[in-house]
Formats: structure tokens, C-alpha cells, sequence
């Protein structure tokens, strides 16, 4: 304890900043104990309160719009990135853009406090093409609802802070052995689907000449499907689309598929 208070007293304003912005960008280190820290140093009169609340917010804000431009200007590269460590990272990718499409706001709003959506929901609502201030707004929003409550639990319970630290580290190692135990179940899933789907790997393409000019000869048009599956927010019932195309729903994709022609060639595109 007197070790984390000669931290805070020395170097503390820093440990704040960096810790809340590695924590934002995707790290695993929780920024959890070192608010609730920084609001007793607070209590002590050992940090400053009109400067610790805004640096902390101000960092956070600074990690979360860094992945909101990546998301921006990457498009789903950095989600596809992100979703790699998830057991079916397509499906990961489609049904965080539904979730999002369907509650965007509310995802950014409460995203801080559910491990890995924290890290998503910016990039998203980037990729999402959000309106940079209404993503601002939201994210100011959700910063505060993440940093004021640890940083008062820190200041009005500053007699107990040992008890609380003791608390967060035995926490932590609980967490560390249920982590071990998830990636070992995770890396054997994972090989059993990369050797399930090898035969997947090389999907079929075609040249956009080549399909147009199936597309105009009216003799190979009529054996031709082809359908829009681009996702939620990339899509809408006034968005264009290839002439002769359909829409086909994304996240029900196999049940859609079954609804086809066998006997026609069937072209998939999206964003």
C-alpha cells in the first residue's frame, strides 16, 4: 500500500493517463484499480481533484476515438483483427455490426463495462460511419459513467482502500486462472475448426469483366444469381446494388442459400 502511495505521489498523474489509455486501446490492464486508487490519493490531498477526474476522462476519450478513426478508415480490418481471438470470428464480425445497428448508443453508453465490448464498440461505430460529435457525445457519456463511480468509491472510502486493493487482487487472480483455463479450451477449439475447415480456405472469385459480362449476354444472365449480403449499417432499402441483383439477410446466410436455384450460378458480393 505505501508502495502505490509513493506511485501516486511521484508519478501519479502519468500512471492515471497511460493506464486508462492502454486499457481503452485494447490492453489488458484494468484501469479499475488505479481510479479507485487515485480517488483516495484524492481523499489525501495527495493528487489534485480538478485534475484527476478530467485527465482520466481525457485519456479514455483519446484511446476510444484513436480505434473509432481506425475503424473509419480500416473498415472491418481492424473488427476482422479484434474478432480473430473469437471462436468464429465471421460471425463475431456480423453480429456485433446487428448489434450495434439495432443499439448503437445504448452499446456505446454501457460497452465500458462488459470486457471486449469496451474494446468493439469504437472501432464500430467507426466503420458504422457515425457522425464524429455524436460519437463524441456518447463516448464523453460513457467515459464519465465509467470514471466517476470507481473514482468515488476511491475518495469517500479512502479509509479502506487497503481492503479494497487486497479485494481487486485477489479478484484478479481468480480472473488470471479462469483466463489460463479459457485459452486452453479456446486454442482446442480453434485447432478442431481449422482442421474441420481447411477444405474452406480457397474461396471461388470472380473478375468483375467476367461476371458483367455474364450479366449482358441475356443467355447467361438468365442462369446467373447474383446477391448483396452486406451487412447492417453498410445496407439499406434505398442503397444501391448491382442491376438484377437480390438482398440476402447476412446473419441467416445458410437458411437464405437453401432458398436458391441449384441448377443457376450464384455470386456473392459485399462491402
Amino acid at each position: 500500500m505505501l508502495e502505490v502511495g509513493n506511485l501516486l505521489k511521484h508519478y501519479g498523474y502519468w500512471i492515471i493517463f497511460f493506464n486508462v489509455f492502454l486499457e481503452a486501446i485494447g490492453l489488458p490492464l484494468p484501469a479499475v484499480p488505479i481510479l479507485v486508487a487515485g480517488g483516495a490519493a484524492c481523499a489525501f490531498g495527495t493528487l489534485a481533484f480538478s485534475k484527476v477526474i478530467p485527465l482520466a476522462i481525457v485519456s479514455m476519450l483519446l484511446g476510444d476515438f484513436l480505434l473509432f478513426l481506425a475503424g473509419r478508415y480500416t473498415g472491418w480490418a481492424i473488427l476482422g483483427f479484434l474478432c480473430r481471438f473469437f471462436d468464429n470470428p465471421e460471425d463475431c464480425i456480423l453480429r456485433s455490426a446487428e448489434s450495434f445497428y439495432k443499439h448503437g448508443r445504448l452499446t456505446l453508453l454501457f460497452s465500458k463495462f462488459i470486457p471486449a465490448v469496451n474494446t468493439m464498440a469504437p472501432p464500430m461505430a467507426g466503420s458504422m460511419n457515425m457522425r464524429v460529435l455524436e460519437f463524441l457525445g456518447w463516448d464523453i457519456l460513457a467515459s464519465c459513467l465509467y470514471v466517476l463511480p470507481f473514482f468515488g468509491l476511491g475518495f469517500f472510502f479512502s479509509h479502506l482502500l487497503t481492503e479494497i486493493l487486497l479485494g481487486f487482487t485477489s479478484y484478479t487472480q481468480v480472473v488470471e486462472w479462469i483466463l489460463l483455463f479459457c485459452l486452453t479450451l479456446y486454442l482446442i477449439q480453434r485447432l478442431r475448426n481449422y482442421r474441420k475447415s481447411r477444405r474452406f480456405r480457397d474461396v471461388p472469385r470472380i473478375q468483375v469483366k467476367e461476371l458483367a459480362e455474364k450479366l449482358n449476354s441475356q443467355e447467361s444472365k438468365e442462369k446467373v444469381i447474383v446477391a448483396d449480403t452486406r451487412s447492417h449499417g453498410y445496407y439499406d432499402v434505398g442503397a444501391m446494388r448491382i442491376p438484377g441483383s437480390i438482398r440476402l439477410e447476412p446473419n441467416s446466410l445458410p437458411h437464405e442459400m437453401h432458398q436458391l436455384s441449384k441448377d443457376k450460378e450464384i455470386y456473392l458480393y459485399c462491402t
